[in-house]
């Protein structure tokens, strides 16, 4: 496994470029029940579609990713990524942690280094996502980044069977709680 090339560093975390010897991690990480349960899906997705879908996503400007690493030993631990609508300067936030990372507060950090970074690099007026309303925990630490609750979609998803509803959430440039990863590393 080659090092993770840090772009922006927090506390515990960091993001990084996306390798692509780590896509069978991606994958195993994708594939577990419980992220398939927290995105709605239905089916695990085989190797040769999430390979070839690494392929056309490397070069799409609109898909930007972002390899989620703790920084006390440069190990991965998810993914963030940023659905970019270039006509409106706006983007679709999604989260997947590996399994075994989950529950220690790193959905946080994560996604409030991902808001820093498209709100003070990339210049994204907005960044919103759909959530389970199940997804309790999804939630809080959404919350905690800096999402605030923009809307529901009633019945338009399915949580162990049963039909939930989706929450919309967004935050915007003065959401963010900061203090601001981006500003501290250009030294402002």
């Amino acid at each position: 496994m080659s090092d993770p090339h840090i772009l922006l560093s927090g506390e515990l975390l960091a993001l990084a470029m996306p390798r692509q010897d780590m896509l069978p991690r991606y994958h195993q990480w994708e594939n577990d029940a419980r992220t398939i349960l927290g995105y709605g899906n239905q089916w695990a997705q085989s190797w040769e579609t999430r390979a070839a879908g690494y392929e056309r996503q490397r070069g799409n400007e609109r898909f930007q990713q972002f390899e989620v690493v703790r920084l006390d030993d440069n190990t991965p631990v998810g993914m963030t990524i940023l659905e970019v609508n270039t006509y409106v300067r706006t983007a679709e936030f999604v989260v997947v942690l590996s399994p075994e990372e989950r529950g220690k507060g790193y959905a946080t950090e994560a996604a409030r280094l991902t808001l820093d970074w498209a709100f003070h690099l990339a210049h994204l007026r907005m960044v919103w996502l759909k959530v389970l309303e199940p997804n309790v925990a999804g939630i809080k630490a959404y919350e905690k980044a800096g999402f605030r609750p923009a809307g529901r979609l009633r019945q338009s998803g399915y949580w162990l069977g049963e039909p939930v509803d989706e929450l919309l959430m967004d935050a915007l440039p003065a959401d963010f709680p900061g203090p601001s990863a981006v500003r501290s590393a250009l030294g402002d």
